[in-house]
């Protein structure tokens, strides 16, 4: 049986401050989990209501109750996992291929979404603001719906990783060049700016490119997208052409 002790432990992971003092997080559901042990990530334990991850005969899984599941979850509704993950060391960023750079992304479920797509177009470096919500968050890792091991990520102030680079930097602006028009090369940093203010005055200096997704609505009153709807269409893009 788990612990009130125990479950009081699990559901301080929900705050940024206790995942840094453990270096844990969890994650929730069968897919998640099962991509992250995969992937190697060291699982501190495993609490399940039936019996699940057979596939990992080396996985010890604890059985709880599905009111004591319903105290550690930090989704809306609980599902029937959870695990306690150890987070991995970071790795260094490779300045090669494709890279997205987030100045500023606060939202969790954008970020999750963000990472997905990078893993869906090929993107292996993603280097995150400071101010950048936690990749850790538990909405952020369900989110990803497992792409987090698949995706190294990196938190930099951008300023210093972009001045650094002799990589091309194309910063995606409303008064930007047409996407659709533009010769993209295969190589590059892709900056998205933040949900309500967009590419900060200091990273916009270091853009040596500047993008925009048109328009096309008759009275062009929409005021902007989505960051990762924004992310998914430039993504496209680049890896169209």
């Amino acid at each position: 049986m788990v612990s009130k002790n125990q479950i009081k432990r699990i559901t301080s992971l929900k705050l940024k401050k206790y995942r840094e003092q453990e270096k844990r997080f969890t994650a929730e559901g069968v897919k998640v989990i099962s991509e992250l042990l995969l992937a190697g990530f060291k699982v501190e334990a495993i609490y399940v209501t039936e019996t699940l991850f057979g596939e990992f005969p080396k996985i010890e899984t604890e059985y709880v109750t599905a009111a004591e599941l319903s105290k550690m979850t930090a989704l809306s509704t609980a599902n029937n996992c959870l695990a306690v993950f150890e987070m991995p060391d970071a790795k260094p960023v490779e300045y090669s291929g494709l890279i997205v750079a987030l100045d500023e992304i606060r939202d969790p479920g954008n970020l999750g979404t963000i990472i997905r797509l990078c893993d869906w177009f090929g993107i292996n470096q993603l280097v995150c603001s400071p101010g950048t919500a936690d990749i850790y968050n538990p909405k952020v890792v369900q989110a990803t719906m497992g792409s987090l091991s698949r995706v190294n990520i990196v938190y930099s102030d951008l300023t210093t990783f972009l001045i650094q680079s002799e990589m091309s930097i194309f910063g995606t602006f409303m008064d930007g060049k047409n996407i659709y028009e533009q010769e993209l090369p295969s190589s590059g940093i892709i900056v998205m700016g933040n949900e309500a203010n967009g590419i900060s005055a200091e990273i916009e200096k270091l853009a040596t490119e500047r993008i925009s997704i048109p328009r096309f609505g008759n009275l062009q009153q929409t005021e902007s997208l989505n960051v990762a709807t924004a992310t998914a269409i430039v993504l496209s893009e680049f890896r169209r052409k």
